[in-house]
């Protein structure tokens, strides 16, 4: 847990796709960002696991029976917006259909399921969250935003 309440967690993951304490930190450090600079210093839980896991929860939560690679829990408010889960396994395979490494994907996986926990809703909000992913992809040197880049292949997640 960072000083500010922000947590990210590492669970269930096969050794292929465990992360080394390095990578770790920088995606903690990441994470802490992200609060500080998206969220208003707003803190989150953010899981990192296996597609076994994101397919239950997909199941349970959204009727869905498919991993996904992120599921974003809002709170409605106040300074712990929620949680997200992000899968290791759809990451993996994402970053190398695009060409860039694992932990940026996390990272893109990370913003977007922040934008859903600050109330923003893809599905619903006329462009504005893929404005603000846009914005915060290219002050954060992030690649590709995930809205823009699955617009193209005609699908959208979480």
């Amino acid at each position: 847990m960072s000083d500010d309440g922000t947590t990210v967690l590492f669970r269930a993951l096969p050794p292929q796709l465990r992360f080394s304490a390095e990578e770790k930190r920088a995606l903690r450090t990441f994470a802490r960002t992200l609060s500080q600079r998206v969220a208003g210093g707003r803190s989150y839980t953010c899981l990192i696991t296996d597609d076994r896991e994101l397919q239950t929860l997909n199941r349970n939560f959204r009727r869905k029976d498919y991993p996904t690679d992120v599921l974003s829990f809002p709170t409605g408010g106040g300074e712990q917006l929620g949680e997200m889960a992000i899968s290791a396994e759809r990451a993996q395979a994402q970053a190398l259909e695009f060409g860039h490494p694992r932990l940026d994907e996390i990272r893109i996986l990370m913003l977007h399921g922040l934008l859903h926990l600050t109330g923003l809703d893809h599905e619903r909000d006329h462009g504005r969250m893929a404005r603000a992913e846009e914005q915060w992809r290219e002050a954060l040197n992030l690649p590709a935003a995930l809205i823009a880049r699955t617009q193209t292949r005609g699908t959208v997640t979480s």
